[in-house]
């Protein structure tokens, strides 16, 4: 890689160094900067060719360097004739001004060491092209090595060399005496320039008399440099030291077999005897033949012979070469035509470049581009010209990289795009640009499109011209995709909806809709909806044209799976507005079909849609709803032991049967609030809610649950105290009362109950930690099933739980028929009372605390029996509650083991007289000390 680099730095430093050392010192390069050497020229090479560029202009031109280096080896006196040579040659084109001579930009310098001058930009010498790389750079240009002359470029190239030595002839009465393909130039538009005037001779006799060219005789003993080239010089000039135009005709010929032979004269000359040379020339040429002239084309090898003639007479002049057919190549013609042009007026113009389109694909690219392009971009100065040459421009265009589109188009139509005036040509230039809008497009820059492009297209669409809007509105499709989104959103879509609401033409109208259709899919959605939808309703016109425009809109962003109209926007504002539109008077069977299905599709999704919302959020409200019942149950369960409530104990005596409509009244309303909140598909706010309400249940899940306090359980007092007497005394007025099993009806929910004697010793044990609740009740809470009797105290409790809310609905039975029983039997003896832990009565004694009946014992005493009762049983008929089965769990909206509204034991008439006696055992004593104080 350093190698490589020290490489390239030493080319560099060596090729500077030779521009240096060439024109240092040289007045030329105070104001021209020379750069690259890039040809040689000029006889025997000995000029150098540099690019360069004017300071004050910054024009681009050609310096041509002569190193007085080169002849260093020569003697003072042959060195002032080789100078004395040069300057000569340059005067001489100085002085001359023709397309097909060389054209000189400024006259020759000389400095100490080198003589310069500047001319036209210049590509090479057409002996460079040929191979004849003589006093080029060691690096030779890959444009050069490469070049290779199409045919349409010899063509024209040997027509400009032939038109311009009939300029010398005719006009000028010169003779060149050296037509040599190192005097012949091709500048950087490729046309063929004439210099080398180093051996001119001009005529002596005046401009009216024959013109006669006096002629030097050949001195092999002058520097070569002081000579010319022998090689294409006419026998004559050697043999009879005679030249005439003709002898330039001879040397033409030369050239023409030369070009045709990949730079190969037809004759190798002996520059030591010359004579002799020239004499067998001379008799070679006599008998020329086809065989010696394979290499050129059949159409002109008999002219090449005529002009390779010994006898000067015979020989064509430079005129007639002109008009021989093999010049009339359609490509050479219009290169020629393109030479003329600033001779031809517009109408000739404007017919040559209206058939210019077929003409261009038949010639090669690099002519195209280095000749016609700047012809045809110089004609944009002259605006009524600009339409025609404009498409050509374009057309050029498509076959140029992106590179040389930016580089040599793209700054030429600049001006174009803005023109304005005259009005006609501008809607014409309007008109080319938007049939050609993909390339430009596709090739300019984005920041070119946007300053320059895309204002144009916004002209066309306000232009006042139908046809103009009408293609504006039917190309922007093409290429809508090449339009970036801001300029399509902020300044492209607002000209459209103007001219389509704006417009008088039905035609503007119905292609602004059919316009906006099609860009749809490079819109985003919410665009559409917000400001394309709405637009639609603007529309004043009713036409069936437009309201098919309208419904392809409408249809198109329902279909295209990038946009997609919400719900929302169908039931609110799409549908609303198509139905009426469907029912116009204007529209046909077709289109009203069209608009029927296309509604009906609409429906049909806005069905699905919601459907499918609200059965998403029904399952999910179901979800959070069993999360919500669980969390319930476990706190019921956690604290159903300590914190029963109070206020439940009231609905259960006071409003059980409001609770139990009031609880499926408030779950419907539960039901109906959260299907009204139901969606065919969630809205974002929505999903947030939801989201947060799940976020809430699952916090509540993850917190720990609340645990009652433990209580132990107080040992009761060990007292003996009989309460037989103070019961017997508050319930003489009471009958006694049998038990037995009732018989529930098919409707009840409870179990039936043992055929046993009603016992109100707790005999299953409770254990505090070991407890299955269902619904907040004690499961395993059960009766005693021997056959103690009690009577019904007034103040007795008949719950063994507390009650837990969480059933809403309750099917009751009517109150079973009963036997009566005349007492509770059994002895007191018979009784086996089995040791156990005494119940745990603290969650009843808490929630009797500070609900216990304000009526005494002494009031309830005095009481009538059925008036005792009413306080608790509602009137004979009215739905009772069911009673539960001893041992067996209750599902009474968490009441205790045995109801009381509706219960068989507390029908009057099921109750008998009293015992006289009541055995009680130690835990019942206590127990209803404990319930009683």
């Amino acid at each position: 890689m350093e190698s490589m680099l020290n490489k390239l730095k030493s080319t560099v430093t060596k090729v500077t160094a030779d521009v240096t050392s060439a024109v240092m010192g040289n007045p030329v390069t105070r104001e021209f900067d020379v750069g690259r050497h890039i040809a040689s020229g000029g006889n025997g090479l000995a000029w150098k060719i540099f690019n360069g560029t004017k300071k004050s202009t910054k024009q681009e031109v050609a310096v041509f360097v002569f190193d007085k280096k080169l002849i260093d080896k020569y003697q003072k006196f042959e060195k002032d004739q080789i100078i004395d040579s040069l300057k000569r040659g340059v005067q001489q084109l100085t002085r001359l001004r023709h397309p097909r001579l060389l054209t000189v930009q400024h006259p020759l310098e000389e400095s100490r060491d080198c003589l310069a001058f500047c001319t036209e930009p210049v590509f090479a010498s057409l002996a460079n092209v040929l191979g004849n790389w003589e006093n080029l750079p060691s690096s030779i240009s890959p444009d050069i090595k490469d070049y290779k002359l199409y045919d349409v470029e010899t063509k024209y190239g040997l027509l400009q060399v032939s038109e311009g030595l009939s300029f010398l002839h005719s006009s000028v009465k010169m003779v060149h005496g050296n037509v040599t393909p190192e005097n012949i130039i091709l500048n950087k538009s490729g046309a063929w320039k004439i210099m080398g005037f180093d051996f001119c001779v001009s005529s002596s006799n005046p401009s009216e008399q024959e013109p006669k060219f006096p002629c030097k005789e050949w001195d092999p003993n002058l520097p070569s440099l002081c000579l010319p080239n022998p090689e294409y010089l006419a026998p004559e000039y050697i043999l009879s030291v005679s030249c005439e135009t003709a002898s330039d005709m001879y040397s033409l010929g030369t050239v023409m077999y030369a070009v045709f032979n990949k730079g190969k004269p037809i004759f190798e000359v002996n520059k030591q005897d010359i004579y002799k040379s020239f004499s067998r020339q001379l008799d070679q040429l006599s008998r020329l033949g086809s065989s010696s002239l394979t290499s050129i084309p059949e159409e002109v090898r008999d002219h090449v012979k005529l002009l390779l003639n010994v006898t000067p007479t015979v020989r064509p002049d430079a005129d007639q070469m002109t008009k021989i057919p093999f010049f009339d190549d359609v490509g050479a013609v219009t290169l020629q035509y393109f030479d003329t042009l600033f001779q031809r007026d517009n109408l000739q113009k404007s017919q040559f470049f209206k058939g210019l389109p077929k003409v261009l694909p038949k010639l090669p690219k690099r002519v195209i581009v280095q000749r016609i392009l700047p012809a045809l971009t110089s004609e944009f100065v002259n605006p009524d010209m600009v339409p025609f040459v404009l498409p050509n421009v374009l057309l050029i265009a498509e076959e140029c990289t992106k590179e040389e589109y930016v580089k040599l188009i793209l700054p030429e139509l600049g001006p174009v795009f803005k023109q304005q005036e005259p009005i006609q040509a501008s809607n014409m230039i309007l008109l080319i640009f938007l049939q050609k809008m993909d390339l430009l497009l596709t090739k300019t820059p984005p920041d070119e499109i946007k300053n320059s492009v895309l204002p144009m297209v916004y002209r066309a669409l306000e232009a006042p011209s139908i046809q103009i809007q009408e293609l504006c509105l039917n190309i922007i499709p093409t290429f809508a995709n090449l339009i970036d989104y801001p300029s399509m959103k902020n300044a492209l879509i607002p000209r459209i909806k103007n001219a389509c609401l704006q417009t008088s033409s039905l035609a503007v109208r119905v292609n602004s809709l059919v316009c906006l259709g099609k860009i749809l899919e490079y819109l985003d959605k919410w665009f559409v909806l917000d400001d394309i939808l709405p637009f639609l309703q603007q529309i004043p016109s009713k036409e069936p044209a437009v309201l098919m425009g309208i419904l392809g809109i409408y249809k198109c962003t329902f279909t295209h799976k990038k946009l997609g109209i919400t719900k929302e926007q169908l039931a609110g504002k799409v549908l609303p507005h198509l139905i009426p539109l469907s029912i116009e008077n204007n529209l046909n069977l077709n289109q009203f079909s069209s608009f029927i299905a296309v509604i009906k599709e609409m429906l049909s999704r806005l069905e699905s849609e919601h459907r499918t919302k609200l059965e998403q959020l029904h399952m999910m409200q179901e979800q959070q709803r069993s999360l919500d019942i669980g969390n319930q149950m476990n706190a019921s369960e956690e604290t159903s032991i300590t914190h029963a409530g109070s206020q439940q104990i009231d609905k259960v005596f006071n409003n059980i049967g409001a609770d139990l409509l009031t609880g499926g009244e408030s779950e419907n309303k539960e039901d109906g609030l959260q299907n009204k909140q139901k969606r065919a598909s969630l809205t974002l706010e929505e999903k947030q809610k939801l989201a947060k309400e799940q976020e809430q249940a699952q916090k509540l899940k993850s917190q720990q649950p609340l645990k009652p306090q433990v209580h132990t359980p107080m040992a009761p007092i060990k007292q003996t105290k009989d309460l037989t007497d103070t019961l017997m005394d508050n319930m003489t007025s009471l009958t006694s009362l049998s038990v037995s099993t009732p018989k529930l009806s098919a409707s009840s929910t409870f179990t039936s109950v043992p055929s046993t004697g009603l016992n109100m010793m707790f005999s299953t044990p409770i254990d505090n930690t070991k407890r299955n609740l269902t619904n907040g009740l004690k499961a395993n809470m059960g009766f005693q099933t021997s056959g103690v009797s009690m009577p019904v105290s007034p103040n007795q409790n008949f719950f063994s739980g507390t009650s837990t809310a969480g059933v809403s609905t309750l099917t009751l039975g009517a109150p079973p028929t009963l036997s009566n029983y005349s007492s509770l039997s059994g002895p007191p003896a018979a009784v086996k009372q089995v040791q156990q832990r005494p119940a745990d009565m603290s969650a009843l004694n808490n929630l009797f605390g500070p609900q216990k009946p304000k009526v005494s014992m002494n009031q309830l005493s005095q009481q009538k029996p059925n008036q005792w009762l009413n306080q608790f049983v509602p009137p004979q008929g009215s739905p009772g509650l069911g009673s539960a089965a001893m041992g067996t769990q209750v599902n009474v909206m968490g009441q205790a083991a045995f109801g009381m509204q509706g219960n068989p034991f507390f029908n009057p008439q099921n109750f008998a007289q009293p015992p006289t006696t009541m055995t009680s055992s130690s835990s019942a004593s206590n127990d209803l000390k404990d319930l009683f104080g």
